[in-house]
Formats: structure tokens, C-alpha cells, sequence
């Protein structure tokens, strides 16, 4: 991907419209003052003292945000939140970068899952995160939540553009994409062959069919059913790729750290390099940016590999945004751009 197409790309992303289906989480960032400690008087422990507060969407709600940011012009968001003030805090931080939330089903039967992340901030250096604190479903989602997902996916579907499932739960069947949404994704996928599907899951990315599929090598080394070492290989990774696109129909972005995305497609495997990064990076987020990246450039027309370059792209300008599951505007976008296409066949 040049330039060029990284400019046609953006033209033509008002006029996209993306289905966003899965796991969405309120990431709530605590900002804590150590130097303001108390020691609680009921109990003698420390009381860290918050003196300020972030709100974002994460999870689904991070390929929400890119979505918007790069300039999707309608990003739908379908998944369940609590009845809940997380619940209302996440409608609200999805509202305020545009996204549509009538969708969502709310319900007093379920949590809204949320991340705290407390984060230590003492003047005059970076905050560091502490200690996480996770609100997750720990039972299987309510059958009647299950069926109006199911309904919607079936309505929605065949209105957009392209549709991008973020499987965040690792619980099987505890979050949005249970084994009855992933099944309906596929009869779904078939019955619409002109949107262009895009799944990212935790765990279960090798149960997935005929659907394009972004696993990290971890993943894809796992769900083919190959052993690798502490750290696998460009082939193993490429190889797995082979595997799963050929169990799933559809094609495969393998996510390679900062060797780039292998894309397989029809027994045919192209290497996107990554572009460089210098200095301080945090990757969290980064996948589900680069998921944000791919959805847009394909449903803009680009070539497998020009869409693999953007999910790249978008990544290398998120990663530098430490201490936040950042987005990556049209600006960032083109100041990054590469001046010559890139990508191999291998």
C-alpha cells in the first residue's frame, strides 16, 4: 500500500457502513496520586486516592473507536452491557465518538464487563498501570440475550459494508459469541457474500468457518494443531495460516509482531511487513486497531494485501499512544503512510 491508496482508502470510508458484534468493555482508567495515600481507619489498609478518571470503550469497543477514527461513516455496535452505571458509562463513551448503540441489549441479567485500571501517577514521570481489576459474565449468556443477538445479526448483516466480531471472552459461552453465534455466522456469511466478515478471538479463532479469520501467530500455531516453542517462526506461523484458511474457506491475516501480517488466501501466502516503530511503544489494543484497519480498507475495495498494509498501519500509530488503547486519525494515518507500496509474495 502507497500513499495513493491509503488516500482512496480514507475518501472512500464515509461511505462505509461496519457491523461491530462481540465483546464490548468499558475500560475505566483510575488515575491514583501515591503521595495522597491514607490508611483506612476500619481496616488499616492503604486507601489509594483517586484524583481523576478515564472512560473509553475497549475490547469490541476498540475496533469501534479506530472504525470511527480512520472515518467509517456508520459504525453499528451489537453486543450486551449490564443495566448498570458501567453500562451507561460505556453507552456514553460509544456515543461520544459516534457510534451507533441501539443495538446493543441491555439487560438486568447480565454485568457490563469492564477493565479498572488504576494507574499511578506521580508528577513529573509516566502513569503505571497497577494492579487490574476485571468485571466479567462468569455464567453463560442468558438464552433469550442469545436469541436477540441472533435476530439482529441476521437484520443487520445484509445492510453493511463489512462486519467485525471481536470474541473477547475467554469463558466458553460466558460472552457474546457463543457456539450458537459463531455457527449463524456462517450461515449469515454465506447467505450475505458480498460483506466482507472479520473475526478476532481469545481462544476459539480455529472453531470459526467461512469467515476471514486475524489470529496472532500464538493462535494460529494452537488452533492448526502444530507445536511450536516460546517463540514460533515466520514459516510455523505461515504454515498455520495454510491450515486454517483452507478449514475456513476464507482468507487469513496472521498477525507476526514486528514481522507484519502474513495474508493466505487460495493456497497463496503474502508477507506485509510492519512498518518501524521507534521508541516507547504499548501494544495494548493493537490487535483490535489493526482489525479496525483491515475492515476498513477491505470494505473500501482494497486488495487483501493493501488491507493487511492499513491493519499495519493504523497498529504502528496506536503503539505509540502509551498508557491508552489509542486510535489513529486520517493525519497520523498519512503521516505514517510509506511512500512505496509494500508487501511480497513468498
Amino acid at each position: 500500500m502507497n500513499r495513493a491508496t491509503l488516500d482512496l482508502i480514507l475518501a472512500r470510508s464515509p461511505e462505509l457502513s461496519v457491523l461491530v458484534v462481540g465483546d464490548f468493555f468499558l475500560d475505566k482508567y483510575l488515575h491514583i496520586d501515591p503521595s495522597l495515600e491514607e490508611t483506612s481507619l476500619e481496616t488499616g489498609l492503604p486507601a489509594h486516592q483517586c484524583v481523576g478518571k478515564r472512560l473509553a470503550p475497549g475490547a469490541a469497543g476498540v475496533v469501534t473507536a479506530n472504525l470511527r477514527a480512520i472515518g467509517v461513516g456508520e459504525v453499528i455496535c451489537l453486543g450486551a452491557i449490564g443495566l448498570d452505571g458501567e453500562g451507561f458509562e460505556l453507552k456514553s463513551a460509544l456515543q461520544a465518538i459516534g457510534a451507533r448503540t441501539d443495538m446493543l441489549v441491555e439487560s438486568d441479567e447480565i454485568f457490563t464487563p469492564t477493565y479498572i485500571k488504576p494507574m499511578a501517577s506521580t508528577a513529573g514521570q509516566p502513569a503505571a498501570e497497577m494492579s487490574r481489576i476485571d468485571i466479567k459474565n462468569r455464567d453463560p449468556l442468558p438464552p433469550d440475550i442469545d436469541d436477540e443477538i441472533v435476530r439482529r445479526l441476521w437484520e443487520l448483516a445484509p445492510r453493511v459494508s463489512g462486519v467485525a466480531v471481536s470474541d473477547q471472552v475467554q469463558e466458553r459461552n460466558c460472552g457474546i459469541i457463543t457456539d450458537r453465534v459463531r455457527a449463524e455466522l456462517w450461515a449469515i456469511a454465506r447467505a450475505n457474500p458480498e460483506v466482507f466478515f472479520l473475526v478476532d478471538s481469545r481462544t476459539r479463532i480455529g472453531e470459526f468457518r467461512g469467515v476471514a479469520i486475524k489470529p496472532n501467530k500464538f493462535e494460529a500455531i494452537r488452533a492448526a494443531g502444530m507445536d511450536f516453542g516460546d517463540s514460533p517462526t515466520v514459516e510455523q506461523a505461515t504454515q498455520a495460516g495454510l491450515l486454517l484458511a483452507a478449514r475456513t474457506g476464507q482468507p487469513v491475516f496472521v498477525t507476526v509482531g514486528a514481522d507484519g501480517i502474513i495474508v493466505v488466501s487460495d493456497e497463496k501466502t503474502a508477507r506485509v511487513p510492519a512498518l518501524p516503530v521507534e521508541g516507547e511503544v504499548d501494544i495494548v489494543g493493537a490487535g483490535d486497531s489493526c482489525t479496525a484497519g483491515i475492515v476498513a480498507a477491505r470494505c473500501a475495495g482494497a486488495s487483501l494485501e493493501d488491507a493487511a498494509a492499513m491493519g499495519n498501519l493504523v497498529a504502528s500509530v496506536t503503539v505509540r499512544k502509551i498508557g491508552e488503547t489509542g486510535t489513529a486519525s486520517p493525519e497520523e494515518l498519512r503521516a505514517q503512510a510509506p511512500s512505496q507500496s509494500i508487501g511480497q509474495r513468498m
